[in-house]
């Protein structure tokens, strides 16, 4: 009986799970189908809306400001050449690199011996041309009075002539006395002939004389420049530059011993493009005479200064482009020819502009504006200048429009955003903190879990600042983005 008992309740067991097996199957079975026999329910789409940065137009005169990079250098920059060659002694102390000298000083001296005896050379044949000159001049006025001598004899001789011919028309004197007469003053005219060239032949000596003493004059002029080369002077105050040269070298003709810069005379020298340089033209098509301020950029630091720009190279320059400009400094202190540096024009104003970030325009030349609905809107405009991150622009239909700051790739025409006004929005310097409400939190918290695209570590720390009482702006904002409300 036991036997009996024990089975009926094992094959009871066994029909029991048997119907709940046949039961499950039968659940599952209605479930697969019901599930292929249903139409997928899709999800109401919703516009994706994005948060933009939005600033308001407003018109305005802007001076803008040209920047350019150039070189400081010296207007008055001379070499130090030897015009003859010799020894080099007698330096001066300051004719070193970086020495400071005066005007008229004497930095150096070629031994002058040799042309100290040239010159003296030149002062002995200066004398004998003045005595050779006097003496000829002497010559030539007793060869003067001579002549003045011989003349008078020969008008004696010619008066006494013409008596004996008196003398022999009234039958007085004789045809011998007549004919003695005339051979004398014949012979008295040949003297003064004699006597003529005899002057002609002094005077020609004085000529000579007068041109022997002009050559020994120029002569000794050279001896004494010679001299005066032999000593190298500063003909400015200034400072020395690529000094190569020491005591006792002998040096050629023309060598270089240095350059002389003055570093009181500096200039910048830059170069613009050929529209920048037409904005810096006057009416007449001149340079106009802009302020341009200066800056060198240091570690740490940095030198400024002002100044105007007072003219233009004559020519572009094999290889160039553009135009350079010149402009001289006001106070060179701390700057030296060869500094690199950054040079602002000032330009002429621009009436009626706006100053935008250079991030809200775009490579056609729009800007996007806040529309009807929040939605935006492309307005052309004109691109006036570039001032650093900022632009410059101008545009009829910008009046009382609220203008995108930042451009990017999911911004367009036709978009829906939420605006950001300046006033409100939040310090990049402080982390603008929300206290948000139980639903909004709760909607956050299970859009993080439920992102499986998202790294654990990242899903953590999300949750970790939803947690807490008051949750950074920037992270409430971004989840809403991705979330597309």
């Amino acid at each position: 009986m036991r036997f009996l008992r024990q089975s009926l309740t094992g094959l009871f067991l066994a029909s029991v799970a048997l119907g709940l097996l046949v039961w499950a199957g039968a659940l599952i079975q209605g479930a697969v189908q019901t599930r292929l026999s249903d139409s997928p329910r899709m999800p109401e789409p919703r516009e994706r809306v994005f948060a933009v940065n939005i600033l308001p137009i407003s018109f305005e005169t802007v001076t803008p400001v040209l920047t350019a990079f150039g070189e400081v250098q010296s207007r008055r920059t001379l070499e130090l050449r030897t015009a003859i060659e010799g020894t080099l002694v007698d330096f001066h102390p300051a004719f070193v690199e970086g020495g400071r000298v005066a005007e008229g000083m004497l930095l150096a001296r070629i031994q002058p011996a040799d042309l100290e005896a040239a010159l003296d050379s030149a002062d002995t044949d200066l004398d004998d041309a003045e005595a050779e000159l006097r003496e000829a001049r002497r010559a030539a006025v007793l060869e003067a009075e001579a002549l003045a001598g011989v003349e008078e004899q020969a008008a004696l001789r010619q008066r006494a002539f013409e008596r004996q011919t008196d003398l022999e028309a009234r039958s007085v004197g004789t045809t011998a006395q007549v004919e003695e007469a005339e051979l004398a003053a014949s012979v008295a005219r040949q003297a003064v002939t004699s006597a003529r060239q005899s002057l002609a032949a002094a005077e020609a000596r004085v000529n000579s004389a007068q041109t022997a003493l002009a050559r020994a004059r120029i002569a000794r002029a050279d001896a004494r420049r010679r001299l005066d080369e032999t000593e190298i002077r500063a003909p400015f105050d200034a400072q020395l530059s690529g000094v190569s040269v020491v005591a006792g070298r002998r040096v050629s003709a023309n060598e270089q011993l240095a350059s002389l810069v003055d570093p009181n005379a500096l200039e910048v020298a830059f170069r613009v493009s050929v529209l920048q340089y037409t904005r810096l033209l006057d009416d007449t098509g001149a340079l106009r005479e802009a302020p341009v301020r200066v800056v060198q950029d240091l570690l740490g630091g940095r030198l400024e200064t002002t100044g105007r720009l007072i003219r233009e190279g004559a020519a572009v320059g094999e290889g160039q482009t553009g135009r350079l400009l010149y402009a001289t400094l006001g106070r060179t202190g701390g700057f030296k020819p060869g500094d690199f540096v950054t040079v602002e024009v000032t330009e002429p104003p621009l009436d009626r502009v706006a100053r935008l970030p250079a991030t809200a325009l775009d490579a056609a030349g729009d800007v996007l504006a806040i529309g009807d609905g929040d939605r935006l809107e492309a307005i052309p405009v004109t691109l006036m200048r570039r001032q650093g991150d900022d632009i410059l622009v101008r545009g009829d239909a910008l009046a009382g429009r609220d203008i995108v700051t930042q451009r990017t790739p999911l911004l367009g025409a036709g978009i829906k955003v939420r605006p950001l006004r300046a006033e409100g929005a939040p310090d990049p310097a402080i982390e603008e903190m929300l206290e948000l409400d139980a639903e909004r939190r709760a909607r956050l918290v299970a859009f993080v879990e439920t992102n499986t695209r998202m790294p654990d570590e990242a899903r953590q720390t999300l949750l970790a600042q939803l947690a807490q009482d008051r949750v950074p702006a920037s992270v409430v904002a971004r989840l809403e983005d991705r979330m597309g409300s």
